[in-house]
């Protein structure tokens, strides 16, 4: 019988819901006492192989902050709970398949019929980035400012919005932002990015041509020059600040 070599089969990426019981104080004073609790989370492996958890909500949905743990407290301290994983994907899929039919609506220019689909996802995912972001643009797009002024509120508030997933969603909802004339919403909106992520030259120079369009001079320059502080060979940065100085408005 011929013996063939083993061939090694790729390591799939850990996917799924687990479940870990937790103490939790109950009360104070006399009548406090400690309960066992259990909670779910969903939980992906990521590239690197950190495990990224995050809690699950009453709708079956990740819903919260998400952590970082190891495999190896993944796999000593938490359960796998393959029928909560079914429900869960059942309803993510379904969330994703709302956003995606906005999306396509959206890039034709059928905002009415976008923004439906968005509210759709909303409705079962109010903290989703993709479908906030998507409905704030519908109404950004229409000049339904007050709207969009409600939607940027809930925008700000959500730390994910501002991560390197969504880094084309925020870049994209930033620059209609400022050319909608909603500028104190843009700095704003770049402000918050910059207490959530390292120092960047480019959001200094994103809240410089803000303040430079709604003719804040004094702190375009400020932004920018914190921008070329960062990085002094910034090509946008070095005309903008050059611009300021030329016209002598500061």
């Amino acid at each position: 019988m011929a013996n063939f070599p083993d061939i090694p089969m790729e390591e799939k990426k850990i996917e799924g819901v687990f479940s870990i019981e937790k103490t939790m104080k109950i009360g104070a004073g006399t009548t406090a006492r400690r309960v066992k609790q259990a909670m779910s989370y969903f939980a992906r492996e990521q590239d690197d192989g950190v495990i990224q958890i995050q809690p699950i909500g009453s709708d079956d949905l990740p819903v919260g902050s998400l952590e970082e743990i190891s495999k190896d407290d993944l796999l000593r301290d938490y359960m796998p709970d393959p029928a909560s994983y079914k429900r869960v994907m059942v309803k993510m899929r379904d969330v994703q398949k709302s956003i995606a039919r906005g999306e396509k609506f959206r890039k034709r220019g059928e905002t009415f019929t976008a923004e439906f689909e968005f509210n759709k996802a909303l409705a079962m995912d109010e903290q989703n980035v993709r479908a906030n972001f998507g409905v704030g643009m519908c109404y950004i797009e229409r000049g339904e400012k007050e709207k969009a002024q409600e939607v940027f509120e809930r925008i700000v508030k959500i730390d994910a919005a501002f991560g390197d997933e969504h880094k084309h969603l925020f870049n994209e909802y930033g620059i209609k932002l400022r050319k909608n004339k909603m500028f104190a919403d843009a700095v704003e909106y770049y402000k918050r990015a910059l207490e959530l992520t390292k120092e960047d030259e480019n959001l200094y120079y994103n809240i410089a041509r803000a303040e430079f369009e709604s003719e804040n001079y004094t702190k375009a320059a400020d932004a920018v020059g914190k921008c070329l502080a960062l990085s002094p060979d910034h090509v946008e940065g070095t005309k903008l600040l050059a611009y300021l100085g030329k016209k002598g408005l500061v």
